[in-house]
């Protein structure tokens, strides 16, 4: 389960080719509508990238990082996933696809996979042609899902560049050099640094270049003078052509291959669930071309680790509980008693997770592994207390007939009621403050101690029941496989 980081990130994407003009406007826009929200108490907004090599966001990528006032000061009942909702409802833009997600956990997930939302689609091919266009083809199909809260399929071929397409004779005519031309396309039209100005312990670069209303459409960037060794000045247009062409914005790859990318946001915390549904509406819908491989990524990929781990743990630890009973027994039906109990310990921790609406995940199955140790000491504790009582009534020389050793059973069992209840009581009251915490970590900590309180309360019924009467039966068969010497009159022998 996502940990509640008490803030918010939003982060929506935008078609590739936005302009720096429009990407502002959007940014300024999106945030005065959040900014308006009761529960927000300040928004900061970023677009494109930062100067660092661990964020190559583009243009087309906003980041805007949301503080949240106190919770205490929200409506009662009121949770981080209702004001999702209603954020997302009042930030709606054509061609805005929108992602809420949380700041720190945010940072990770782009470190570790690339992906910023719960669940990613990673195509694999070598056109990255032919991966846009699949890429949409998926970007239909998983938008109808019911559990899609949005879906974006990054555009790898969408980006719009201005091309510069020197003609050498031309130029050559002019006594130009290409390095003379791309000098004048490098400096006038993309700006070039030429000092640094010093605020204090703050420091700009000072960038010149032409004003705006001299390169904002191809007819301006055709009119720029290009100064020539012989004294004049021609127009770019004269010595190239000017043309907007569509090319890839940015180019990633993995594994050697180039990758596209489709960002998918959930309506929901079932991300295993969620992910079948939609491989099975993907492969039914969209056929692959030769050279294309599909990779899901984001949390999905963090849950698949997590699974295949525990399919090694559990069954180790389950290992581990029946060798520590067999060294402290030293006896295989006593034992296997206790193991028997493990399931109906699953019994209430499956109940528990159903009625506070938990999945399954990887700390859930954490908790199953803490309450697989804890209802084998409750199965222990009842061992325990009958097999004193039976050598004691051995010693005695009180145990003969079966309707003594239904007397061992019920002191041994009923008469320890107290304590057995204790030990559980301390375990469940102990994680009580869990149960019912609100603060940052706890939603990840109930779901490791629901399985445990209420896998305890069901196994403590039915170790009260069972292992008493589990017991009684096996002791029973060793009663009358080693009767008594000593000679007993009446009825009572005969049943002996």
């Amino acid at each position: 389960p996502p940990l509640n980081e008490g803030d918010l990130l939003y982060m929506p994407t935008t078609p590739p080719g936005i302009s720096i003009t429009k990407a502002r406007e959007l940014l300024q826009q999106t945030d005065k509508i959040i900014a308006s929200h009761p529960q927000v108490q300040h928004v900061l907004g970023k677009s494109g990238r930062a100067m660092t090599a661990t964020d190559p966001a583009p243009l087309s990528m906003f980041e805007s990082t949301i503080i949240l006032t106190d919770t205490d000061t929200w409506p009662e009942g009121k949770t981080i996933e209702d004001v999702i909702d209603e954020l997302d409802r009042m930030v709606q833009f054509p061609g805005l696809t929108n992602a809420w997600t949380m700041p720190i956990k945010t940072r990770l997930d782009m470190l570790a996979t690339g992906i910023k939302t719960p669940v990613g689609i990673k195509l694999m091919g070598d056109d990255l042609d032919v991966l846009s266009e699949v890429g949409q083809q998926i970007e239909a199909v998983v938008g109808e899902l019911d559990d899609t809260l949005s879906v974006y399929s990054e555009r790898v071929v969408g980006g719009n560049f201005i091309d510069v397409d020197i003609r050498r004779d031309d130029a050559a005519r002019y006594g130009l050099t290409v390095g003379d031309v791309q000098d004048v396309v490098k400096t006038a039209l993309g700006g070039m640094n030429v000092t640094w100005t010093v605020e204090g312990l703050e420091r700009y670069p000072v960038n010149l270049r032409f004003p705006r209303e001299l390169r904002d459409d191809l007819e301006s960037l055709g009119s720029v003078a290009v100064s020539t060794p012989m004294g004049h000045t021609v127009p770019l247009r004269a010595v190239a052509d000017i043309s907007v062409k569509k090319g890839p914005p940015a180019i990633k790859s993995e594994n050697a291959r180039r990758t596209a990318w489709i960002f998918v946001d959930l309506d929901t915390s079932d991300v295993g669930g969620y992910v079948k549904a939609a491989k099975d509406a993907v492969d039914a819908a969209v056929s692959l071309p030769a050279g294309v491989s599909i990779a899901w990524s984001g949390q999905y990929e963090y849950m698949e680790r997590a699974n295949q781990r525990l399919m090694i743990v559990v069954p180790l630890t389950i290992a581990i509980i029946f060798l520590l009973l067999f060294i402290h027994f030293g006896n295989l039906p006593e034992t296997l008693i206790v193991i028997g109990t493990l399931p109906f310990a699953l019994v209430g921790g499956i109940w528990l997770l159903w009625l506070m609406d938990f999945n399954l995940s990887v700390a859930v199955g954490v908790g199953f592994i803490a309450l697989a140790g804890l209802a084998a000491e409750t199965g222990v504790v009842m061992i325990v207390y009958l097999d004193e009582t039976w050598e004691r009534w051995k010693a005695e020389g009180r145990l003969v007939t079966i309707e003594d050793l239904k007397a061992v059973t019920i002191e041994g069992a009923v008469d320890r009621v107290r304590p057995k209840v204790m030990t559980v009581a301390t375990t469940v009251i102990g994680l009580l403050p869990v149960m019912l915490g609100t603060e940052t970590g706890t939603r990840v900590m109930k779901r490791i101690a629901a399985p445990m309180v209420g896998g305890l309360l069901s196994s403590t019924v039915l170790t009260l029941v069972i292992v008493p009467a589990v017991w009684f039966l096996w002791r029973k068969s060793q009663l009358r496989h080693h009767p008594p010497t000593a000679p007993v009159a009446g009825d009572e022998a005969t049943d002996a």
